[in-house]
């Protein structure tokens, strides 16, 4: 080793986004949501592991047990763990505090607001939502604890001294544990950076993906010493990057990176949807889209909602080096699990974020970028999300992600004002999981479970994808957005088999579209690329 020589990030390393050693997604990083998120759900599965680790170890080793609250630490490790949840009560104390005081306040005024002027009720708000929220009926007269989101980011209440990179070699696509229940331990491979995820040196790390540096460069931005060299060249590479050409062909080309995430790209300009982009396994995997595959300038990143395979914080980090605008649908600003993404952003180090609504739209050259609506996949609570309709040149091609046609009239609405879409990308998920799963420890009161079973985050099955398919007037199709790919296996929780329900309703669909002549109908995996005429 020499300073000469010029290394980039090895293509089988992974940089894992953390707060406070959990995976970040939205609900471990807002600060309400993260907050009640701690005390009904990570506390809880850190006090059940210590008082049977062994339970927890053989449960996460079972495959139908997968998306469990199973922590999948070894049982020689429990003292860290007992450290964890210790210091959960000494640190968090006040974000604790917050969720009780949350959820009980909520609860009072469910049982003695009845219509009447909530105004003597701001006199017994806790100290801990004093200044952050406003208290508000809806139409049916039932009260509502507005937490006013973007003064909780300026509280106590958020911590961004918490947040961290992990930086190590993906052995394999199954080789992390499970995202929720799981947290984090230092292990003697990788290197633990604490930075606040808005510091733009992150930017310098990941620029290793494409520009090689000296080791000295890369000790420097990282906050290494020479004695950290022998973990760190580890992570390395002297292979030179690979070069990637923007894209100028006269057709529209589309690349599939994996479950939701797709790339556009039309005359110069590139559009990048859902991405969640997995490195290459050091002992190998299915083949793939990686970093070095994208182009070097990203003109707009799209993201439909913020479930955690949406708005993957990992790969929005690694990439904000390269996206110009960020473009994420506006939540309400009532209801404190509608996180705002906008908010999200800007303390992922985001500058130029658009919120959208319902069929805004972006101009680009020879083309346009609408927000288009869509029902279903969040369990029937309120959440801002968007499908995207993108044309280019003559096509249209909608971006349906998770959507469940519950209504035809709606599709037909959005045909009848941008005309007949070529194509749809269409999410087919169709099974779900129950309200509880996610949401549970979010919520003041679960409803009954039977409630909460047929309340389900699920996309269209084979009735309503065809609805959807007919109503826009199609004539190719691609399903996608189901999950399957292995390195999605840790945030999923899904165990694919060939005969799951939600496949034989793809298969439907794409039997009856082959039927009717769609010029092409398939389902997508692992890595694709789709030409389309811009002048058809």
């Amino acid at each position: 080793m020499n300073d000469k020589t010029l290394y980039r990030l090895a293509d089988s390393t992974a940089v894992e986004a953390l707060v406070d050693n959990w995976v970040a997604w939205p609900h471990t990083f807002s600060p309400v949501p993260y907050s009640l998120h701690m005390l009904n759900y990570q506390k809880k599965n850190l006090s059940s592991y210590l008082q049977n680790p062994e339970i927890h170890i053989k449960s996460s080793a079972n495959p139908k047990l997968l998306g469990g609250a199973f922590v999948n630490i070894p049982v020689e490790r429990k003292a860290e763990v007992a450290k964890m949840l210790d210091r959960m009560d000494s640190e968090h104390g006040g974000n604790l505090q917050m969720a009780r005081d949350l959820i009980d306040f909520q609860n009072l005024l469910d049982k003695e607001a009845a219509g009447q002027s909530l105004e003597p009720y701001y006199a017994m708000l806790p100290e801990s939502l004093r200044g952050y929220v406003e208290l508000l009926y809806d139409y049916n007269n039932r009260p509502i604890v507005r937490c006013i989101e973007s003064l909780f980011y300026q509280s106590p209440h958020y911590k961004n001294r918490l947040q961290s990179l992990r930086l190590f070699t993906q052995t394999h696509d199954r080789a992390r544990a499970y995202y929720m229940s799981t947290p984090r331990l230092p292990e003697h491979d990788s290197i633990d950076w604490s930075i606040p995820f808005a510091e733009a040196q992150i930017d310098e790390l990941f620029k290793l993906d494409s520009q090689a540096q000296p080791l000295s460069y890369i000790r420097e931005v990282l906050g290494l010493d020479a004695d950290d060299d022998k973990k760190l060249i580890k992570l390395l590479t002297e292979q030179a990057p690979r070069t990637t050409e923007t894209w100028q062909g006269d057709s529209v080309r589309i690349r599939y990176l994996g479950h939701a995430g797709v790339l556009i790209e039309y005359h110069g300009v590139a559009i990048l949807i859902d991405p969640f982009i997995a490195v290459q396994p050091s002992q190998g995997g299915i083949d793939r889209y990686s970093f070095q595959d994208l182009p070097a300038h990203i003109d707009y990143v799209l993201i439909t909602h913020v479930h955690h395979d949406h708005y993957v914080f990992e790969t929005l980090l690694r990439l904000r080096h390269k996206i110009a605008c960020l473009v994420v649908p506006k939540s309400s600003g009532l209801f404190y699990g509608d996180i705002s993404m906008k908010l999200l952003a800007r303390e992922l180090g985001f500058n130029d974020v658009l919120e959208v609504d319902p069929l805004d739209t972006i101009a680009f050259p020879g083309g346009a970028i609408v927000a288009a609506p869509f029902l279903g996949e969040h369990n029937d609570l309120p959440f801002a999300k968007s499908a995207y309709l993108i044309k280019a040149g003559q096509q249209r091609i909608l971006f349906a992600a998770d959507s469940n046609c519950l209504d035809r009239r709606m599709y037909e609405n959005l045909c009848a004002s941008h005309g007949p879409i070529q194509t749809v990308f269409l999410g087919m998920e169709c099974i779900g999981a129950p309200l509880s799963w996610v949401y549970g420890p979010l919520l003041p009161k679960l409803p009954e479970h039977k409630h909460c079973q047929s309340r389900r985050s699920k996309g269209s099955d084979a009735d309503a994808a065809l609805t959807l398919l007919d109503a826009v007037k199609t004539e190719r199709v691609y399903i996608y957005a189901i999950g399957r790919e292995p390195w999605l296996q840790y945030f999923m929780a899904l165990e694919p088999e060939d005969d799951d329900a939600y496949i034989k309703e793809i298969a439907k669909v794409l039997e009856a579209c082959r039927s009717r002549g769609f010029s092409d109908a398939r389902r997508l995996y692992g890595r694709d690329e789709i030409h389309l005429d811009a002048c058809r």
